[in-house]
């Protein structure tokens, strides 16, 4: 083949691979611009829509305002702010003190503890065991029982401790001369070394704990202790978008229904999509070195 063949064979394969990626692309934003524009649409004339949706039809914030209004909404960021808050700071403080600990060559039955931690990722005791656990400690119908019972992810444990190995021994020595124990070598020395994991470990909690809803339902029952998901499921599944759309009439109620669904979608997803830009600078980095190493 000669030069020229295979300069045009690396163009178009080139132009092959970025119009892949282009439809790749689109067909990953547009279901969530089909709920940008749908959120933003008129009631009637989205629900006389039948095929796909490239624009807002007959521009407006309705939904946006009813939303906005709804107090269940207002109490769904609460109650998920503080999970994610508080679940992060005590899944951060678990993790490392657990990968620490399993990350020190000298620290008897180390193999041992990393099969059995292991183990759990393969077999668990089931939604029923985990249920009485978290009714016998006093948990049920409250907040915490969904940031305590799951205080630690094996696979992030995993990650963070495969990174703390590939720190070098002799800062760990160095700072043991000098009479550093080890929670100063830990949050002096290892921590402030291994930022780019935390930045991945810190999405990845986050994320679980905005989007999850399956063990709130199971373990809280008030309704002013239901996360934000759980107030989108409800809306979702049971159509409960009345006390949103009251003073309307009965077909209008169904049509501005819809539109309120799109905008409790969009409320609920924005604010999560926007923790990544802040990170995305250590995201790659922080991956590989807990893939990489051990």
């Amino acid at each position: 083949m000669s030069k020229r063949e295979a300069g045009l064979f690396d163009r178009l394969f080139d132009i092959c691979i970025y119009g892949f990626l282009i439809l790749l692309v689109i067909a990953t934003l547009y279901p969530l611009l089909y709920v940008l524009f749908a959120s933003l649409s008129d009631a009637g004339q989205l629900m006389m829509n039948k095929g796909m949706l490239w624009k807002p039809l007959g521009f407006s914030v309705e939904a946006y305002k009813s939303v906005i209004n709804n107090p269940s909404i207002a109490m769904g960021y609460r109650n998920t702010i503080f999970i994610v808050v508080a679940g992060v700071i005590v899944n951060l403080l678990m993790t490392s003190l657990g990968a620490y600990v399993l990350s020190r060559k000298n620290v008897m039955w180390n193999q041992m503890f990393m099969f059995m931690i292991v183990f759990t990722m393969f077999f668990g005791g089931g939604l029923i065991p985990l249920y009485l656990m978290v009714k016998n400690v006093g948990l049920l119908d409250s907040l915490w029982s969904t940031i305590l019972p799951f205080a630690i992810s094996t696979f992030n444990l995993i990650i963070m401790r495969t990174s703390f190995m590939g720190i070098p021994d002799s800062l760990e020595e160095s700072a043991k001369i000098d009479g550093a124990n080890h929670f100063t070598i830990l949050f002096r020395i290892i921590l402030p070394l291994s930022m780019p994991v935390i930045a991945v470990m810190i999405l990845y909690y986050a994320v679980d704990k905005w989007n999850g809803w399956f063990y709130a339902s199971v373990f809280i029952k008030s309704r002013e202790l239901f996360p934000l998901q759980l107030v989108l499921r409800e809306i979702l599944i049971a159509n409960s978008t009345d006390s949103m759309s009251a003073g309307a009439s009965a077909g209008d109620r169904h049509q501005i229904g819809e539109t309120i669904k799109y905008a409790t979608i969009m409320v609920a997803t924005v604010p999560i999509l926007c923790v990544y830009p802040f990170v995305q600078r250590f995201f790659v980095k922080g991956v590989m070195i807990g893939s990489l190493k051990g």
